[in-house]
């Protein structure tokens, strides 16, 4: 490494650079490293507690362990019709096939997931699943999967350098080149220069007042660099909002209430005592499809039926304690720790909050390619695997597999290129985009950031409508004109404010083109919601592209669906049979 004195930067080469330390982005650059490569990763946050620790509950995979007439068919079948028939069928299938190896080799690695009598890897029920696939280690399978893949990492001498801001993917005439970075704590400025670029950096959850995300994670900063170096978004309007979130204490509200307690015979319960999703799904109660959960809890709550701090009850005490102890540790220690509330004799408070973003970067199923020469995603910031909503345990069998397809194909690329690409002239135009920031001014964006927080959970939430939606837009709009205006200044603290700065252009922008996508959308589907149109519309059989035209808008292109196999047609039909739900919200 050497410092470049007249640009004031260090510059760092390697042959492929991963942005992003969660799941994804390791999986990612363990396949880069055993195909020969010099790999660097990159990670806003420390990488021991990036946002794979917080998916708790298992990562699916047909082995029909438990159940025997599991098939990766079948997986396919509940994931297309978890995503309301918009998912790209490859990417779903490549998920589905590929799953049990992928899953059997991080077991391997040292993920410790439960085990059977037999030897074999225990499965548990998640919700909107024929059978019992989802994977486990407790209820911090998130946290054991992210900690092998650091073991891995370690093992394969592959350098991480945290607190890391991407402000910019170095792009020239559509080639991508590599990245422009600060350091979080000392402002200290580094181009990342490399063959092929690996974009994993998480969704947009956190634009959401409530969330399961954390402060400064999921905020959009991914979409907005894929968007602005040339990259397309798909399905932003589609936002899952999880079942069960914390409610109190208030510092913590949203925090995730992972769906292993429902998985493990917990009850959904409002204040009058009864086990509500009766009225909602009556077969599979609260293993229905997390939208219907989510639809019933926001349901129970808006017509008064909820707790007096705004939730419902969910209930798992008829357990026992040794049993909730062993399966749902995290959660047990959880409550414990911040309300002294024992889940073994006591429910918890929980209520809808913002978790996934289905949509995101457009990828080529097979290499996760993006359309930019180059550049790669993988993860919470691509789109394409989950369509309308999410099926619970697939985004972690997806920061597996796709991790893994986008670190090969991109090691492909640098193994056989003759010269490593840059632009001076691109560099010093990031350069400017930082200094653009640093002056002194009469806004905050700390505060900017809850304001639009709130303007997306009031206008853009749970349920939604045309009024509401353009109102958010409107409101959405002033906000970005106070980017020009936010005082930066740099001090003994860090460089947190130039952060923040940066994550809200991204989050504003993140958040327009949600609600675009939202207005466009005019029927409910999934886990988009409208109060004006209550059913699925056939004629949105189609997914919503969202683009930058040559004016630097964001505008709105609709996307014909992929046709499935007929075999995998036939598979469809015969689960959704069963399963099928002609609209969501309540008549």
């Amino acid at each position: 490494m050497k410092i470049n004195r007249k640009s004031k930067h260090l510059t760092h080469i390697s042959n492929v650079l991963v942005i992003g330390s969660g799941g994804a982005g390791l999986r990612a650059a363990i396949e880069s490293k055993k195909s020969g490569v010099e790999v660097t990763v990159i990670g806003k946050r420390i990488k021991e507690d990036v946002h794979t620790v917080l998916a708790a509950g298992g990562i699916n995979a047909a082995f029909a362990n438990v159940d025997f007439d599991d098939s990766w068919k079948q997986h396919f079948a509940d994931t297309m019709i978890e995503g309301y028939g918009l998912s790209e069928p490859r990417m779903v299938e490549l998920m589905s096939k590929e799953a049990p190896e992928l899953v059997s080799e991080i077991d391997d690695w040292g993920a410790n997931f439960a085990k059977l009598k037999n030897g074999k890897i225990d499965q548990r029920f998640f919700g909107a699943h024929t059978f019992r696939r989802t994977c486990y280690s407790g209820d911090y399978t998130g946290r054991s999967i992210l900690m092998t893949l650091l073991k891995k990492v370690k093992s394969l001498k592959i350098p991480i350098h945290d607190s890391q801001y991407v402000t910019q993917l170095l792009v020239h005439e559509k080639i991508c080149f590599g990245a422009m970075t600060f350091n979080i704590q000392n402002g200290e400025r580094t181009v990342y220069l490399a063959d092929s670029v690996i974009l994993a950096a998480g969704g947009h959850t956190r634009i959401w007042r409530k969330s399961s995300s954390r402060r400064n994670e999921n905020t959009g900063d991914g979409f907005y660099l894929g968007l602005k170096s040339g990259c397309i978004l798909k399905d932003m309007e589609f936002v899952q909002f999880h079942p069960t979130g914390m409610v109190m204490p208030e510092y913590m509200s949203g925090t995730l209430v992972t769906e292993a307690v429902r998985g493990e015979g917990g009850h959904l319960i409002n204040n009058k005592g009864e086990r509500f999703m009766k009225n909602y799904d009556s077969i599979r109660m609260e293993l229905s499809t997390r939208d219907r959960v989510a639809m019933a809890n926001y349901t129970e709550i808006v017509e008064g039926r909820g707790t007096k701090n705004g939730g419902v009850y969910l209930d798992i005490s008829h357990k026992s304690k040794q049993f909730i102890i062993d399966k749902l540790p995290r959660m047990y220690r959880q409550f414990l720790d911040t309300l002294m509330i024992d889940i073994s004799k006591n429910p918890m408070e929980v209520s809808p909050t913002a978790h996934y973003s289905m949509g995101g970067i457009v990828v080529e199923p097979d290499d996760h390619s993006t359309g930019v020469e180059g550049l790669y995603a993988a993860g919470e910031v691509t789109s394409g695997l989950h369509g309308a909503n999410r099926l619970g345990g697939n985004s972690l069998a997806e920061i597996l597999i796709f991790g893994k397809r986008a670190g090969n194909a991109a090691a492909k690329r640098s193994i056989n290129m003759d010269v490593q690409y840059r632009s001076r002239s691109v560099i010093k135009n990031a350069h400017e985009k930082i200094n653009s920031f640093l002056k002194n001014g009469t806004d905050v964006a700390r505060p900017l950031q809850r304001e639009l927080r709130n303007i997306m959970w009031e206008n853009c939430g749970v349920v939604r409508d045309e009024k509401m939606l353009k109102i958010g837009l409107n409101k959405v709009n002033i906000l970005k004109e106070s980017l020009k205006n936010l005082d930066v200044r740099p001090d003994s603290e860090g460089f947190e404010d130039l952060m923040l700065a940066f994550d809200l252009e991204g989050s504003i922008m993140s958040a327009e083109a949600t609600i675009l996508g939202a207005i466009e959308r005019t029927e409910s589907r999934g886990a988009h919601q409208r109060y004006d149109f209550k059913k699925i519309d056939p004629k949105f059989s189609m997914n919503f592209n969202i683009e930058l035209d040559q004016s630097n808008n964001l505008k709105v292109i609709k996307s014909k669906l992929k046709k499935l196999r007929p075999e995998l047609k036939d598979a469809v039909s015969r689960t959704k049979s069963i399963t099928d739900f002609s609209g969501m919200l309540l008549e």
